[in-house]
């Protein structure tokens, strides 16, 4: 089996796929570890983009970090012939940061997940009554993270 990247392209994809920190010229910063020119490292993105390699860059949030401590997941029995338009509005809500339908159910009834991350356990409250009040949905269960073990993405080189 031919690998689909050359040598160099791997090369890029083992420094992008990891933290490539808050340098102002990131790309700049690729060509001094790796001697690869900056417009190369572009141009090898831009393909392996275009061909469908890579599907997205995008930056990760860590969080704790950033002071959000309360993360939790609640599971919301929904009607299915209104998991769309109640995920729809579940996905308004900023502190919503994942939404999916699970099927089979969590429960044989828990059918939408939403993941929620807020600074105190009264602003999850507070936001839990809104959206129950908004959707008209009283049937859920809050899954909160005590702790986190890991925070990793994939490596694939």
């Amino acid at each position: 089996m031919t690998s689909i990247l050359t040598k160099k392209g791997a090369k890029i994809t083992r420094w992008i796929q990891g933290d490539i920190g808050s340098e102002q010229y990131p790309y700049q910063w690729i060509e001094q570890q790796t001697g690869i020119p900056e417009r190369e490292v572009l141009d090898s993105i831009a393909s392996m983009m275009k061909r469908g390699i890579i599907r997205k860059m995008s930056a990760i949030v860590r969080h704790r970090q950033a002071g959000f401590i309360r993360n939790t997941m609640v599971v919301w029995a929904v009607p299915e012939d209104r998991c769309e338009s109640i995920g729809q509005i579940l996905a308004g809500f900023p502190e919503v940061t994942h939404c999916y339908q699970r099927t089979p159910a969590f429960a044989d009834k828990y059918n939408l997940f939403s993941m929620i991350h807020l600074r105190s356990q009264q602003e999850e409250d507070r936001l839990i009554r809104n959206i129950s009040t908004k959707t008209g949905l009283t049937d859920y269960l809050t899954l909160t993270s005590e702790e986190e073990f890991k925070k990793t993405s994939m490596t694939y080189y």
